[in-house]
This record gives C-alpha cells, sequence and structure tokens, in this order.
C-alpha cells in the first residue's frame, strides 16, 4: 500500500517557502505511530474537528446573544471565516496549509458562553484568573476526549495559545508572544480580519448601526462592502509583508493598518458596548457569575451536574471554570433556569 503521508510530505518539501513549517518537522509531546493517509498537522485538524468542543461554538455567541436570525455569526461560523481567510494568506505566502486550518479551527475552543462578556467574569472569580487562549489549549491538552486530551503538534498548541492579541495594535511587536511559526502569525492576522469584518456586517443586519455612521476613513480606504473590506485586508496585508529565507514579518500598510484600528474603535464605541447591546451581556454576566458561585458553594447540585471531583482535578474551583466555560450560551440559561427559577406546581 503507498504511504500517502510520505508523498505529501515530499510535495511540502519541494513546493513549501523556505519559512513555512513541514509536517515531517512536527513534534508531539506524546510519541504516536505516523498515519500512513494524514500528516501530523492534517490529523490534528481532524482531532479539533471531531472534537465535542468544537461541535459547541455552534450555540456560542459572537457579537448578538443567542441570536434568532439565521444568517448572524456564531463562534462556529466565525471560527470557520478565520480558516478561509487563513487558507487563503498561507497559500498565496506558499505556508502550511493544514498547519494554519488546524490552528484557526482549533483558536475558539476555549471561549466562554456570551463572548467575552462570560469570560470578562470567570477572569474576576477564578483564582489566577481566565483567559479563552490559555483554556483552549487546555480543552485540547487535557479535557477533550474525557480528560485524555488530544495530543496534539507543539506548533499547533503553540498557534492556539498565541493567537490571541487583544486591543492593541494590529501587529503586535511583542515577539514574546509571538506564535513560533509564520501559519500561527497568519492565524493572528485572519482573526482581526474576521470579525472586523463580520461584525459590522451582523451589526448593520441588527439595525445597531448604519452604513454612513461607519467613519469615512474606514469606507474610503477599505470600502463599502463586507467583502469588499476583506479581499482589501487580505490584499494589503500580502503587498507590506515581508519575506525572507530565514525570516517573516507580516504587515499592513499604515494606512490600512490605521483604518482596521479605528474601525475596531468604532466597533466597540457603536456596537459593543452600546447600552442595548451591552445590557445584555451585563444580564449573561450574571448568569456567569451565580453559576459559577452556586457550584463552588452547593454540594448536591456540584455533584448532580458536574459530578464528583476527579483525582487528577487540582481544584474544586478548576472543575467548576472548566464547565461553565464549557457551556454554550442556551445550556447555560436553561440550567441558570433550572436552578434558580421556581417551578409551576402542578396538582393533578
Amino acid at each position: 500500500m503507498i504511504c500517502l503521508r510520505k508523498d505529501i510530505e515530499e510535495r511540502e518539501s519541494m513546493w513549501l517557502a523556505p519559512y513555512a513549517a513541514r509536517a515531517v518537522d512536527s513534534i508531539r509531546l506524546n510519541p504516536e505511530p505516523e498515519c500512513d493517509l494524514r500528516t501530523s498537522f492534517q490529523r490534528d485538524r481532524d482531532r479539533i474537528v471531531h472534537s465535542k468542543a468544537f461541535r459547541r461554538l455552534k450555540h456560542k455567541t459572537q457579537v448578538f446573544l443567542a441570536p434568532t436570525g439565521d444568517h448572524y455569526r456564531t463562534r462556529l461560523t466565525h471560527t470557520l471565516e478565520v480558516a478561509q481567510i487563513a487558507r487563503t494568506l498561507a497559500r498565496s505566502l506558499r505556508l502550511n496549509e493544514d498547519l494554519t486550518e488546524a490552528i484557526c479551527l482549533g483558536h475558539d475552543l476555549g471561549h466562554t458562553p456570551f463572548g467575552h462578556a462570560g469570560e470578562d467574569v470567570l477572569n474576576s472569580i477564578f483564582p489566577g484568573g481566565f483567559s479563552h487562549h490559555e483554556q483552549s489549549l487546555r480543552v485540547v491538552d487535557c479535557l477533550e476526549k474525557d480528560g485524555q486530551g488530544l495530543n496534539l503538534t507543539v506548533q499547533v498548541r503553540d498557534g492556539i495559545l498565541k493567537h490571541s492579541k487583544g486591543k492593541g495594535s494590529i501587529i503586535s511587536l511583542d515577539f514574546d508572544k509571538a506564535p513560533l511559526t509564520v501559519e500561527g502569525q497568519i492565524v493572528r492576522v485572519s482573526d482581526i480580519i474576521a470579525y472586523i469584518a463580520h461584525d459590522v456586517d451582523d451589526a448593520l443586519r441588527g439595525g445597531v448601526i448604519d452604513e454612513s455612521d461607519i467613519p469615512q476613513e474606514c469606507r474610503e480606504i477599505l470600502g463599502n462592502r463586507t467583502s469588499t473590506r476583506i479581499d482589501k485586508m487580505v490584499r494589503d496585508v500580502l503587498a507590506h509583508t515581508y519575506l525572507d529565507q530565514d525570516q517573516v514579518q507580516v504587515a499592513f500598510s499604515q494606512d490600512v493598518s490605521r483604518a482596521m484600528a479605528l474601525l475596531r474603535d468604532f466597533l466597540y464605541e457603536s456596537v459593543y458596548d452600546i447600552s442595548f447591546v451591552h445590557a445584555d451581556f451585563i444580564r449573561s454576566a450574571k448568569v456567569v457569575r451565580e453559576l459559577f458561585e452556586v457550584f463552588m458553594s452547593d454540594d448536591p447540585i456540584y455533584l448532580e451536574e458536574i459530578g464528583p471531583l476527579r483525582q487528577e482535578e487540582p481544584s474544586r474551583a478548576r472543575s467548576v471554570c472548566d464547565f461553565v466555560a464549557g457551556m454554550t450560551d442556551r445550556y447555560a440559561l436553561e440550567l441558570y433556569n433550572k436552578i434558580f427559577l421556581p417551578r409551576p406546581w402542578g396538582v393533578y
């Protein structure tokens, strides 16, 4: 039988740029036999896609809480859009598409219910703090497969851990926090391209903003349609990324970088933090906080919903944090109603 994996690895050696990651150089912390059909990065991608945490992304908030409209983004559709953008960039730069896609598909597995509102709550009450990128790594390392983890490669794990860049400059200059691979850097860029573009689109669809509300400079530089904005940002980063045999510096032009930062600030001021959108997140933060607290204080409820504390868990707080962070929006709301709200007493 032909070993397809070796054929793919040979093609990678001929096609990929010198600065690209190669599957043959991948490392697993727990070595295991190779697959004859798939490279290590392809196996990582497949393991993520088949994980429970990946399936739960379809019912986790991206911008709007538990949207009823069919066309609003969820955490899952955001993940797929990031992967599409990143694969386009990776292919154009002759990077490893399989590694890039695996990082993209796993980058938000640790997101809480209710988006960043849930993350902020857990960060404030969980000892040691909470961040979704660290939780994403914990999901693939410790929580999936009933605690066995997925045993992903070091390259994919690194990209998942370092995908998040916060509200700083569009291209982070903190090299200590930069991904080890160029593919990981591309995922960071693709993440911000995706959410800047589609969060504006969802806000327009929801009637939160009008096209005329978007800063004129953003419209002039990035365009007036979601597809146009994505195309502009993708082409710009390809045109301005510095490539060398041993070094790659991912970059945007000054004009596009400024427009992206301005558009991101506009989203915070006019979408994320406005009263009728933000009010839902204040309510959802209350749900996350009270669920965490009741699991910490009420033994019968903890045992009923989470089960006995496993020997490998470092603490009850860690177990509760993992459980709450893994919830979908609708499961968190249903469980909150079950625990805290009175139920009608039926007499028959």
